[in-house]
C-alpha cells in the first residue's frame, strides 16, 4: 500500500505512508494512559504528595506536553513521537499542487528553510496536537459521567426523567453554565464526535489513494502536512544536537564565569539538554518494557532462580528461647510433685462448693503429658482445650464448656462446639481464654497420644499460676480450640450442624 501512489504518478519518496502515520498516532495515544498508570502506582505508595497531581493529571500532562512539543517543533520540525519515526511537519506552498520537485532536488536546504514552520504555524500545530486532544478527553469524560446510558443507570437507577437536571428558578451563573454544558453533552456532542471520526476516516482514505496531502482535517485547516526527514533535515538536526564550542579563556588566563559545571546546570543549558534526552528515553523505555514482558512471560527467570538456589546448603532453622525436652520433663516432674502436695493439702482442708465449670474441669483425666501446639509465626505455645472423656456422652459434650451441646456448630477442623462458645473463642472473648491469659486458668491442652492414653495438664501453668501469660502464650484467638490450627475467614467459616 505504500507504493500505491506510484501507480498514478511519480513516486514521492518524502511522503510517508498512511501506516507510518497511524503507527505514530498510536504511539502518541499510548503515552497519556501509560504515564497515568505509572503515576497511579506511585500514588498508592505516596498518596500524600501525589494524590493532587493524579487528580489534575490531564491539565499537568497538557502543560508538560505543550513545553515538550513546542521545543521539538522549533528545533526538529515535528512532534516528539514524529521525530521518533523520522517525520516532520512543513507548510504547504500556495503554488500549483503545492509541490516544487525540481527545487527540492537542486536546493534542498533553501527549500527546507522556506517550508519550515514559522512561529504562528508552531502555535497552530500546538493547538492541534495538545489543545484538541485535551478538549476531547475532557468532553469524553464528561459524556461518560453526565450523558452516557450507564451514567443514568448508576445515578438514578435507570434511564428516566430526573428533575434535578432542570434549570432551577433564579439560577446562578455556575448553575446556568452547568445546565448548558450537560445539555450540550446530551444533545450535540454525540453528533460532533461522530462528525470528528468520520472526517478523520475520510481524510485517511483520501490520503491513502493520494487524493490529498493532508492525513487529518485539522492539518488541512492550518495548512500543514507531514513529511519524511530528508538529507537537509538530518544535517540541520545534527547541527542542533552538536554541542556548542566553549568560549576561549579571557584575558589573563581567567575562565569565563558560567563555563564550568555550574554553567551546564544553569536553566538555559539544562532545559534543552533534558528535552533532547527524551529522544533516547523513548526507545530505551520501549526496549525495557518489551524485555520485562519477555522476562515475566518466559520460564528463563524461574530456571535461573532455581539453579541459583540449588547450590545453597541452608542449615536447619534454630529457634531461640525454646525449652529442651529434658528440661521440660524435669519441670513436669517437679510440677507434678507440687500438684500432689497441693492436692494433699486441699484434702486436709474443709471442702468448699465449686462452680459447675470448675467441677467439670477437675473431672478431666490426668495421664501422660504431651506438648502444646506451637505457633509458626510467634513460636509461642497455643492455649487449647482437651477433648471430653471418651464415654457415651462425649459426642454430645462441648470441649470448651464441658456441657451438653447447645446449637451445635462445626469449625473447619471438624470438631463440634456450642455456637456461643466457638464464636467467643474465635474472637478471643471466651472466659476460659481470659482466665488462662490472666494466670487463673488451667494448663494447656488435653489430647490422646498415639497409644490412646490421655495427656495431662501443662506443668508451666502450675508454675505461673496467678501470673499473666501475655507474651508467653497465645490465647487461641482465631484458631481451633482443640487442634490450635488457624481458621480461615474467622467466625464466617463456622457452620451450624443439623442434628
Amino acid at each position: 500500500m505504500e507504493y500505491l501512489p506510484s501507480l498514478q504518478e511519480e513516486f514521492d519518496e518524502l511522503k510517508p505512508s498512511l501506516f507510518e502515520l497511524l503507527a505514530e498516532q498510536q504511539l502518541s495515544d499510548l503515552l497519556p494512559p501509560s504515564l497515568r498508570y505509572l503515576l497511579a502506582v506511585a500514588t498508592h505508595r505516596h498518596p500524600r504528595y501525589l494524590l493532587r497531581v493524579l487528580n489534575s493529571y490531564d491539565e499537568i500532562y497538557a502543560l508538560l506536553s505543550l513545553v515538550v512539543e513546542r521545543y521539538y517543533l522549533r528545533n526538529f520540525g515535528g512532534s516528539f513521537t514524529e521525530n521518533f519515526y523520522s517525520l516532520k511537519r512543513e507548510r504547504v506552498l500556495l503554488t500549483k499542487n503545492g509541490e516544487v520537485p525540481r527545487a527540492q532536488l537542486g536546493a534542498s536546504a533553501p527549500v527546507r528553510e522556506t517550508l519550515k514552520l514559522r512561529d504562528s504555524d508552531v502555535w497552530k500545530n500546538l493547538f492541534v496536537m495538545v489543545g484538541i486532544p485535551y478538549l476531547k478527553r475532557k468532553l469524553d469524560e464528561g459524556y461518560d459521567v453526565h450523558a452516557a446510558p450507564h451514567a443514568a443507570l448508576i445515578t438514578s437507577g435507570g434511564p428516566r426523567y430526573n428533575p434535578s437536571d432542570d434549570l432551577p428558578p433564579n439560577p446562578t451563573v455556575k448553575q446556568r453554565l452547568a445546565f448548558y454544558y450537560k445539555w450540550f453533552l446530551r444533545n450535540v456532542y454525540p453528533s460532533v464526535n461522530a462528525a470528528y471520526h468520520f472526517s478523520v476516516l475520510a481524510f485517511n482514505l483520501a490520503y491513502l489513494f493520494d487524493n490529498t496531502k493532508y492525513s487529518s482535517p485539522f492539518l488541512w485547516l492550518i495548512g500543514t502536512r507531514i513529511r519524511r526527514l530528508g538529507a537537509a533535515d538530518h544535517r540541520a538536526i545534527a547541527a542542533v544536537l552538536e554541542p556548542k564550542p566553549k568560549p576561549g579563556p579571557a584575558a589573563g588566563g581567567a575562565r569565563r564565569p558560567g563555563s564550568g559545571l555550574l554553567g551546564m546546570l544553569s536553566p538555559q543549558n539544562l532545559y534543552p539538554q533534558v528535552l533532547s534526552s527524551l529522544r533516547y528515553f523513548l526507545p530505551a523505555s520501549i526496549f525495557a518494557l518489551k524485555f520485562l514482558e519477555w522476562w515475566h512471560a518466559s520460564d528463563f527467570s524461574r530456571q535461573l532462580a532455581r539453579k541459583a538456589t540449588d547450590m545453597l546448603d541452608l542449615p536447619a532453622p534454630v529457634v531461640n528461647g525454646m525449652t529442651p525436652p529434658s528440661e521440660k520433663r524435669r519441670l513436669a516432674e517437679e510440677a507434678q510433685a507440687k500438684a500432689q502436695k497441693a492436692a494433699e493439702a486441699e484434702k486436709n482442708k474443709s471442702p468448699e462448693p465449686d462452680s459447675p465449670r470448675k467441677s467439670a474441669l477437675k473431672a478431666a483425666p490426668v495421664g501422660k503429658r504431651i506438648q502444646p501446639p506451637i505457633s509458626a509465626t510467634s513460636y509461642l505455645p497455643i492455649f487449647t482445650v482437651p477433648l471430653p472423656p471418651a464415654d457415651s456422652d462425649a459426642a454430645s459434650t462441648c470441649p470448651i464448656c464441658l456441657n451438653a451441646l447447645a446449637n451445635p456448630t462445626a469449625c473447619q477442623s471438624g470438631y463440634v462446639f456450642c455456637y456461643v462458645c466457638i464464636f467467643r473463642w474465635v474472637n478471643g472473648e471466651h472466659q476460659r481464654q481470659i482466665d488462662f491469659m490472666n494466670g487463673e486458668g488451667a494448663g494447656a491442652a488435653w489430647e490422646d497420644d498415639e497409644d490412646g492414653e490421655e495427656g495431662e495438664k501443662d506443668d508451666e501453668a502450675a508454675e505461673t499460676q496467678g501470673q499473666s501469660r501475655q507474651g508467653k502464650w497465645e490465647s487461641g484467638q482465631g484458631r481451633c480450640p482443640v487442634t490450635g490450627r488457624r481458621l480461615l475467614s474467622g467466625t464466617e467459616g463456622l457452620r451450624r450442624v443439623l442434628v
